[in-house]
């Protein structure tokens, strides 16, 4: 059974920086790369960053660029992502993503449809 569990959510006032941690557990991730995203109230779920299994890549929505770092330790399971600058329009509930398809392949998928797992989310919110 395959495990996402994200945290480091909060609220932060704008310009405050967040560290979201995302654990991956009950499988073997081997050469998986790793998504994040968000959805806002009322909006569609967006591609906010991605990481390749060596780390050697990265990709970063537009809205997001210069100022979200992601990473992950493998020998962890994890993956990180780093908000600084927040903005209220940060504000959503986030997620990790992965998905099989990419193992050992160095490609970061930017739309929703191709990841198969899930983590649960975590929440938040940036005040103005």
């Amino acid at each position: 059974q395959v495990e996402l569990v994200e945290s480091g959510g909060g609220l932060v006032q704008a310009g405050g920086s967040l560290r979201l941690s995302c654990v991956a557990s009950g499988h073997t991730f081997a050469g998986f790369s790793m998504g994040w995203f968000r959805r806002a109230p009322g909006k569609e779920r967006e591609f906010v960053a991605g990481v390749t299994w060596t780390g050697g890549r990265t990709d970063y929505a537009d809205s997001v660029e210069g100022r979200y770092i992601v990473s992950r330790d493998k020998s962890r399971n994890t993956v990180y992502l780093q908000m600084n600058s927040l903005k209220p329009e940060d504000t959503a509930v986030y997620y990790c993503a992965t998905t099989p398809r990419t193992m050992f392949t160095g490609l970061i998928y930017t739309s929703s449809a191709q990841y198969d797992y899930w983590g649960q989310g975590t929440q938040v919110t940036v005040s103005s």
